[in-house]
């Protein structure tokens, strides 16, 4: 054998010894193992959405309010996926949502910020409305990197999760101009409220918060450049004592 020859061995016994410990592709991206093991988990298929409860849509209303103070206890995928859904569920084969949308053209991202919820690893995900499911984006409880990126408000790491939405302003915008902003903002609020509404049918409690530092925000949940940051609803248990507006 040549010396190149041997060296040439050496460098691909090397390569075969340390692939598994270095980067490999996960649905077409390429990432360190720790995450990918991770994603390997795959897509996560939420419980059905329930379309009856024995809250009537006044006594959601006159009972709506925001609450800031949470029981330590988890929340389940239900749950979870009962909420998504109220914000932003499909409800007719055309892709109309539950909340309206100017044009139909539906800018809102959501996503949610899992601490302890049962049956969901800690991380965050982004809710998919057409399918009604959970695409994992990042690891690890990383409720207290979102409260400190908004002003260290305790709701946010006390609470099991947190939904957070963000907007793809240009796809209104595209369509309505300028005047497409304040649609956007219009879209947020209606989405928003359906959360506060079904929150009250599970016995639950949230608050909007929109006092947050925009830039952290969008890198803690891994945002695309295109999408923006509008606001955190974290979401749990209310506590006997607590009080809302």
């Amino acid at each position: 054998m040549t010396l190149k020859g041997y060296f040439t061995l050496i460098l691909l016994a090397g390569m075969i010894t340390s692939a598994p410990f270095a980067v490999r592709p996960v649905r077409g991206k390429t990432m360190e193992t720790k995450d990918a093991l991770w994603h390997e988990t795959g897509i996560v298929h939420l419980p059905p959405p329930r379309f009856e409860s024995g809250t009537s849509v006044e006594k959601a209303l006159l009972s709506r309010r925001s609450v800031r103070e949470y029981r330590d206890e988890p929340l389940t995928l239900a749950e979870i996926g009962q909420l998504l859904w109220a914000a932003q569920g499909v409800t007719a084969p055309g892709g109309f949502r539950t909340a309206l949308s100017a044009g139909a053209l539906y800018p809102l991202e959501l996503y949610v910020v899992a601490g302890n919820v049962r049956d969901l690893a800690p991380g965050i995900y982004r809710y998919r409305p057409q399918t009604h499911t959970l695409t994992p984006v990042l690891p690890g409880d990383r409720r207290g990197e979102l409260c400190a990126a908004a002003l260290n408000q305790a709701a946010i790491r006390k609470a099991p999760a947190s939904l957070v939405f963000s907007a793809v302003f240009a796809r209104t915008t595209g369509k309505y101009g300028e005047r497409g902003l304040r649609y956007v903002y219009m879209d947020h609020g209606h989405a928003a409220e359906n959360v506060y509404l079904q929150a009250v049918s599970l016995h639950l409690g949230t608050v909007v918060i929109g006092a947050f530092a925009d830039a952290a925000v969008k890198r803690i949940m891994s945002m695309p450049p295109e999408e923006e940051p509008l606001s955190i609803m974290p979401v749990g248990r209310i506590r006997g004592d607590a009080s809302g507006v």
